[in-house]
């Protein structure tokens, strides 16, 4: 694991699209009035002529995608995740789906941790949204690296890909050398008691919550997930069948995205006691990140305190 510091996911997409602008000539950015936000803006600087301000029009937006895409481009279509899978699930699913266009949608500002934009922006339902839809590659990065790489692998993927990005810093859990692909898994941290499977903010969470459960004699095996769909389906049966017991761990509802997607895969190939821990069933509300990470218990100190009980309960 490298040194802590902290990057925002959403700076790690910007960063590497400006990098991949001029690698690949191809390569096109839409963004819907939010390009600060979203940090598309720096790659507009840079190619103010590959890039496209499309206004507050979403749908509109992931049509042009769609269509740009038709043309032999490679479009990222950029937004705020509550309006990216929210606002234009229609046009992804018709128009990006359907005809399995090659458009690469970078959301942002999912999550609770949007903070104090509250319910209205804080979107906990867009992984499960898109998971739904044929031929979609869903992925939510844990940290800096894995998102940079996760840009670069959709890049070269053929097809539709949905990749969630935060506002929030968060620790770097991994180094340059950190092997990624889609529709792979990692173990960072071997373990004999419990697995805790987690993807985006919440790998970090799991990372400390080991190491708290550790000092009360509990053996956490840590499971990286990022790609939610195609899943891993052999790491994830691998670690159910060594531990016994498994945690999924999300900044999401516990319906339809991580949570769900490890339920599934357990109760066909390995049936697994198990515990989400995620957002249940209700909307976010407008506090800190910090505060809200706190109360939905998604912190470390959260992830411990869940893990512990669950593991103590059975």
């Amino acid at each position: 694991m490298s040194e802590v510091k902290k990057i925002a996911t959403r700076e790690s997409y910007g960063k590497t699209l400006l990098e991949l602008g001029a690698e690949m000539p191809n390569l096109v950015v839409l963004d819907a009035d939010l390009a600060g936000s979203t940090k598309t803006g720096v790659f507009g600087k840079a190619y103010p002529d590959r890039h496209f301000d499309c206004g507050i029009a979403e749908g509109n937006m992931m049509s042009i995608a769609a269509g740009l895409a038709a043309a032999g481009m490679v479009p990222f279509a950029s937004s705020f995740a509550m309006f990216a899978a929210g606002r234009a699930y229609e046009q992804v699913r018709n128009s990006i789906g359907y005809p399995h266009l090659n458009v690469k949608i970078g959301a942002t500002h999912a999550g609770i941790t949007v903070g104090e934009d509250g319910a209205s922006h804080q979107c906990l339902e867009d992984l499960a949204l898109m998971r739904e839809i044929p031929g979609m590659v869903v992925m939510c990065p844990a940290d800096d690296t894995e998102a940079r790489k996760a840009v670069r692998a959709a890049v070269k993927h053929d097809g539709p890909v949905y990749i969630r990005f935060g506002r929030a810093a968060v620790p770097v859990v991994f180094d340059e050398d950190y092997d990624f692909q889609i529709g792979k898994g990692s173990v960072i941290r071997e373990g004999k008691d419990v697995s805790i499977i987690a993807n985006g903010l919440c790998v970090a969470s799991a990372i400390e919550a080991a190491e708290m459960l550790a000092k009360d004699g509990i053996d956490a095996e840590v499971v990286n997930i990022c790609t939610i769909k195609p899943l891993d389906e052999d790491l994830i049966v691998k670690t159910a069948s060594k531990t016994g017991k498994v945690v999924t761990a999300e900044e999401h509802s516990i319906i339809g995205a991580l949570g769900s997607a490890v339920a599934e895969c357990l109760s066909e190939k390995c049936p697994t006691k198990m515990y989400r821990i995620g957002v249940r069933d209700v909307f976010g509300e407008s506090a800190s990140a910090e505060v809200l990470l706190h109360k939905y218990m998604l912190d470390g100190e959260g992830v411990y305190k869940q893990v512990k009980a669950f593991v103590e309960g059975c």
